[in-house]
């Protein structure tokens, strides 16, 4: 499907135009369009790939979708919803939604005891389209809801009043529009070594290389529903990749780490005889199969048979081996006869790459046969459904190759043995799979969280959430026998759902081992001991109990907390414990998306020791469609966001907070103003004696939102404790002395300076760095100044290395108030 329906708005009486376009071999003609599921009359509606409603009433209001078939199979479409409004009716809501943001620590709470305040937020719906919307395919011309006016308010804390602007209200107007992007590296499965300037196709089509470090950089192009992405390696030392990466509609960027499998070594055969390779007979078990090329059976591509010494290399993925997971290619999904993309249950994989010996040209092959031990196979039912796969690398789908049927056991030491048996002819370097399409589906509900208060409005988005599905042995639900396939999805405004195979009978047939990243941070996990806190971990009793929760530390304490297990236990629709998540059966995958954040769901959160971050103008940076245009915005633009920070070593017995304060200082609309605050805890230097070292956001200078003006942002750093700064990074003191105005620098208890302009690096103790997804550009920085150089990454932190300022701090007599302490309560004398 190359073309699929977009969402619309419109008001009853209007009218409106869904699209979709597949191709295929041979190119798909006929076309089916269903609303809600039903399919619609193709007399009364005279619809091809163009489906199009006139005089729209709200009965028409739902989702629909088209199906392409022909004779060698179909697809569907993604669904796409209808918003049929009454006449009058606003499609934006002029009152904002509540939305809160926690406030400082020195601000008073309320009488309730809370400190967060209410900023409102405008959601981001899609409005009506105008008249020049109505015929078209594409998307409505990007009107959304979004803010129409703000309210400046001051917040009485400690003795002064804190700026904060607050939505008064909502309207319909331009759509935010950020990049998608998706980012990552690319490394071998094995050693870790980068994959540099491996190629990189989307669908048939070279769009880049992969940097020296494996890095790499895919904007998604519009009307993506999945990413397809192969990395080749230009050297093959590695099987090619090829990965169904998830990312976020609602734009920004997602990290993700890519493995790739080494090439076996290649061995010699004799092409004028019979020769049989095994499938997977590392680390001691039997193969699980083999492949068995009868004499004569190699061909060139002339279709001449070739009878010299072939190099052949076959490259095995074992499922029996957990760790190969985050190595195997694609979503382990195909296409059955209805067009809908559904699971397969992998038992191996396996590349094959025959070569001359002399020449070294890549040979093809004639019918070949697959053995496959039905031993290996625990599932009885599976061994009727079992079928050769091989991968389209340009859709990431799946398509049969045969069936895989009982045969006689073969001779020698293992005619005892049963196997599977299916041919196959190897025409193009593809990858091919011993699968079977597993029905028993379920989903997982997920949530990621900023912090472990797991408030409903402090959830993350953005977050890539993994879900590897495993086969565990028999009575030991701990300890999987192999996995089955994986899964991953990011993370929206109402977490994410994951599928997962399941079993209503067992259990413990199958179980889940899930993990979240954001940015290429892992998230931690709720705690399973010293025992089940239901009330924490986010699922009731007695449901927790028969799910099995495990976190990965649950019986060694030295062990990770970023990953659990559960048991897939498919839920009993008679047991209303089992009705409100977290798993869901397969058809009800509306109901998961949907479902409120009391209902049941497995949490992960970000562990942020003593962080604290404060905007005037509010923006969750996990949703950029929350961006508001204004002058005092932190992110003056929603497509790059540039992160600055700034290295404050500290000399003193303890960890201390840190604070940064950041001002307009040079651009006339916003001089003296606040833009907002950081506070950061030190972390101790494992290796110095006394000494801590702080990484402190500040607001880069540079053009604020209308791109007219630069302002140099003046930003004090003052640590919260009895600190008198004693030194200051020479090459950061004369450059902001060749950069005048210089800010003045006469209290010791704090260092302020006018922000540089340019990224200047880790020798003057300042780390930039530009992206579009605010927490990576973040992670990457803060990465770089814990390792205090410009392009490492370290969670050590070295305090000496790549500062710009030191303090030295004392425990003060009692009773003696803190320069800190002095601003917040008496800030003009101070």
């Amino acid at each position: 499907m190359v073309l699929h329906p977009k969402a619309k708005v419109r008001v009853a009486g209007q009218e409106v135009t869904f699209c979709c376009k597949a191709s295929g071999t041979p190119v798909p003609k006929k076309y089916y369009w269903y609303h809600n599921g039903t399919l619609l009359e193709r007399k009364v509606h005279r619809y091809g790939s163009r489906l199009v409603l006139r005089g729209l009433v709200p009965e028409q209001a739902g989702t629909y979708h088209c199906k392409a078939s022909t004779e060698a199979g179909a697809i569907k479409s993604a669904p796409a919803q209808l918003t049929v409004l009454a006449q009058g009716q606003q499609s934006c809501k002029p009152e904002p939604e509540p939305s809160l943001v926690e406030l400082p620590s020195e601000c008073p709470q309320d009488a309730a005891g809370s400190r967060y305040y209410n900023v409102g937020r405008c959601p981001p719906a899609p409005c009506a389209g105008t008249q020049a919307d109505r015929s078209g395919c594409g998307a409505d011309a990007g009107h959304c809801c979004g803010v129409r006016r703000m309210e400046m308010r001051e917040i009485p804390c400690a003795g002064s009043l804190l700026p904060i602007k607050v939505v008064a209200e909502c309207g319909c107007g331009p759509c935010t529009l950020p990049r998608v992007l998706v980012q990552g590296r690319v490394t071998a499965a094995d050693t870790g070594e980068p994959l540099r300037f491996g190629q990189i196709f989307l669908g048939g089509r070279k769009v880049g290389f992969t940097g020296y470090k494996g890095s790499f950089t895919i904007e998604v192009p519009p009307d993506t529903q999945r990413l397809v992405v192969r990395f080749v390696d230009r050297q093959q030392r590695f099987v090619d990749a090829v990965k169904v990466l998830p990312f976020n509609h609602r734009g920004g960027a997602v990290y993700q780490e890519v493995k790739m499998l080494r090439k076996k070594e290649p061995m010699d055969l004799d092409g004028s005889r019979s020769n049989a390779i095994p499938l997977g007979e590392a680390s001691g078990r039997d193969p699980v199969g083999e492949l068995v090329l009868p004499a004569g059976a190699f061909l060139r591509p002339s279709g001449e048979v070739f009878r010299g010494t072939v190099k052949a290399s076959v490259t095995f993925l074992d499922p029996r081996d957990i760790t190969t997971a985050g190595a195997a290619s694609s979503d382990l999904s195909f296409t059955n006869t209805e067009g809908e993309i559904v699971p397969l249950r992998t038992y191996g994989m396996f590349a094959v790459d025959f070569r001359e010996g002399e020449s070294g040209a890549a040979l093809q092959t004639g019918p070949v046969e697959v053995r496959m031990d039905a031993g290996q196979v625990r599932m009885p039912e599976h061994l009727q459904k079992m079928k050769l796969w091989s991968l389209n690398p340009e859709t990431g789908l799946w398509e049969e190759e045969g069936v895989l049927r009982p045969a006689g056991g073969s001779r020698g030491k293992r005619e005892e043995r049963t196997f599977l048996v299916g041919n196959l002819e190897i025409r193009e370097r593809r990858l091919f799979n011993l699968d079977v399409p597993e029905d028993r589906r379920c989903f997982v509900k997920v949530r990621a969280y900023s912090n472990e208060k797991f408030n409903p409005y402090e959830q993350l988005e953005g977050v890539v959430i993994s879900l590897i599905n495993l086969e565990p042995q028999p009575g030991y639900p701990a300890n999987p026998r192999a996995w089955g396939r994986f899964d991953s999805v990011v993370t929206g405004p109402n977490g994410a759902c994951l599928p997962a195979f399941c079993d209503g009978r067992r259990p413990d047939a199958y179980s889940a081992y899930v993990t979240a990243t954001l940015g290429g941070e892992e998230l931690e996990a709720v705690a399973s001991s010293p025992k089940l806190n239901p009330n924490a971990i986010g699922v009731s009793q007695p449901y927790l109990g028969k799910l099995g929760y495990r976190r990965s530390d649950h019986d060694d304490p030295n062990l990770k907390k970023t990953a659990i297990q559960i048991n897939v236990a498919k839920p009993d629709p008679n047991n209303v414990d089992e009705t409100n998540g977290p798993i869901y059966p397969y058809r009800s995958l509306e109901e998961c998306e949907e479902a409120p954040v009391s209902a049941n769901h497995l949490r992960f959160y970000r562990v942020e020791v003593d962080k604290y971050e404060y905007n005037v103008v509010p923006f969750k940076e996990s949703d950029l469609t929350s961006w508001t245009g204004d002058y005092l915005s932190w992110w003056p633009n929603p497509q790059e966001f540039r992160a600055c920070f700034i290295k404050v070593q500290i000399e003193g017995p303890q960890e201390y907070m840190v604070r940064s304060r950041n001002v307009g200082g040079s651009h006339p609309r916003t001089r003296g103003q606040l833009y907002g605050l950081r506070d950061t805890r030190s972390v101790r230097d494992a290796l110095l004696e006394n000494t801590s070292g702080a990484c402190v956001e500040f607001k880069c200078s540079g053009m604020l939102f209308d791109q007219s003006l630069v302002d140099r942002t003046l930003v004090s750093i003052i640590p919260q404790g009895s600190c008198h700064r004693t030194a200051v990074n020479s090459l950061l003191r004369e450059y902001l002395s060749r950069h005048p105005p210089v800010a003045e620098n006469n209290h010791t208890a704090a260092f302020t300076m006018l922000a540089p302009v340019d990224p200047l690096g880790h020798n003057y103790g300042i780390y930039t760095v530009t992206d579009q997804n605010p927490r990576l550009a973040k992670e990457i920085a803060i990465g770089r100044c814990f390792d205090g150089t410009s392009d490492g990454f370290s969670r050590e932190m070295k305090a000496d290395t790549g500062t710009a300022v030191t303090f030295t701090c004392q425990e003060r007599p009692a009773g003696r108030e803190s320069f800190f302490q002095r601003l917040l309560t008496a800030p003009a004398e101070a």
